[in-house]
Parts: C-alpha cells; sequence; structure tokens
C-alpha cells in the first residue's frame, strides 16, 4: 500500500514489521513479468540447444507467424518470430505458452503463500472453504488489487466463479482495432492465478484456478478445489 494510504484490512497497523510502497509496484511488476517469462523461456531452450548440439550447429528454420505486445515490447507467441529480446523463438506456440504459464503461474503461488501466511496469522484457520473463498474475494482482493470482486457464485460442489468487471492489471490495457487485445491480455492473468492458487494452498485448500477474459479490463477467474481423499 501506499504511504499516503489508510490502512485496511487485512493490515495490521500494530505490525512493528510492516513496510509500505507505492500502489503502482504491483502494475509495473505485471508490466515487466509477463515478457521476462517469454524472455526467460526461450533463452533457456536455446542454452539447451546450445548445450544439446555444440557451438557449431544451427538452428531450424521454423514457419508460423504471431506475437504477444505490450508495453515493454513484443512477445513471441509462435515459432520462428521475434521474441521480447529480439531474438527468433525455437519453442512452437504450445511449448512457448506451457513454459510461460508454467513460470508465472508458479511466481503467483508463492506469492499467495507468503500473502496469506502473513496477513491471515491472527485469524482463527478457516474450517469451510467458502469461507476462506469469501477471505479470497473481500481482504485478499483489496489487499493485492485495491477492490473487492464483484460477484461470486458457486455450484456447492467445489467450484467457485469470481468475477472483476474492473480488474487492475488489465485496467490500462487498451483495445486494438484488430481485436486481439483480449488474446494478448490472458498471459497477464496467469500470475493472478498463482496467487489464487497460492493463498487457498496457504488456507489448507487444494484447487485449480483457470482465468479468462472475454472483454476488457473484466476478468473471470474459476476455481475447482480438489476433493481430499479420506484416510
Amino acid at each position: 500500500m501506499s504511504s499516503f494510504d489508510q490502512p485496511l484490512p487485512p493490515y495490521n497497523a500494530s505490525d512493528p514489521t510492516a513496510r509500505f510502497m507505492g500502489t503502482s509496484c504491483l502494475d509495473f511488476l505485471l508490466i515487466e513479468l509477463v515478457p521476462m517469462a517469454y524472455r526467460i523461456a526461450n533463452e533457456l531452450q536455446e542454452a539447451s540447444d546450445d548445450g544439446g548440439s555444440g557451438s557449431g550447429s544451427g538452428s531450424k528454420n521454423n514457419e508460423g507467424t504471431g506475437s504477444v505486445s505490450t508495453s515493454a515490447g513484443t512477445m513471441s507467441t509462435a515459432p520462428g518470430t521475434a521474441s521480447a529480446t529480439g531474438r527468433k523463438s525455437k519453442l512452437d506456440e504450445d511449448e512457448e505458452r506451457e513454459a510461460v504459464f508454467f513460470r508465472l503461474e508458479s511466481l503467483g503461488y508463492r506469492v499467495g503463500l507468503g500473502l496469506v501466511e502473513r496477513f491471515s496469522r491472527d485469524r482463527p484457520r478457516f474450517t469451510d472453504t467458502l469461507d476462506a473463498i469469501k477471505f479470497v474475494c473481500k481482504d485478499l482482493w483489496m489487499l493485492v488489487f485495491k477492490k473487492q470482486v464483484d460477484n461470486l457464485k458457486t455450484n456447492h460442489r467445489g467450484v467457485y466463479v469470481l468475477t472483476d468487471h474492473a480488474f487492475r492489471p488489465l485496467s490500462r490495457m487498451s483495445s486494438d482495432a484488430g481485436g486481439q487485445a483480449v488474446a494478448r491480455a490472458q498471459p497477464f492473468l496467469w500470475f493472478p492465478c498463482g496467487i489464487l492458487r497460492g493463498a487457498l494452498a496457504a488456507m489448507g485448500i487444494s484447487a485449480t484456478v483457470q482465468a479468462e477474459t472475454s472483454e476488457l479490463p473484466s476478468a473471470v477467474f474459476q476455481i475447482k478445489t480438489v476433493p481430499v481423499a479420506p484416510k
């Protein structure tokens, strides 16, 4: 939170270890995280290819086009295209997407774990999954995205749908005339997916999290809890 903001729950004003930062830090982090993940995925693949084939071997020519444009540059979304580093991507589209998703979701998972471990330590442990989801929709969402979730739906069988009509990480993205804005925004939802999964894991709930957007800046997150096997 910013030092000019009034502390909001679950922030503990008496916490001597509390630290403050600008509210734009998360926005800047997400802007850099996605192109960084694409760049690292291709650099690791490049290093792997160089190590396995030797310095004298050349790369194969790949066909296909496509890119993801952000304020930090253009990221490759298809083989043979220039990545955010200006190099050719040696990964095909599915491999690159999977590698980037794994990296961003894993980073978010660690952040979610840390957030809940810190900001729910003075609360009694949740015994009901719905109560934990409500904590995520209200307190955690306010802490990370400065607002609460607009809508929560559940089928009462372990599936929860969270809708945010003005999702902060997507609020500054422009809609281009070509209709590619929604597709380009999708990778920016993977880090928040990890935050949700990590937060739930810290509360003892195993779940899978998926997100999509059909119109900017709206985002829909679907949480599916994994039943605990009886001992």
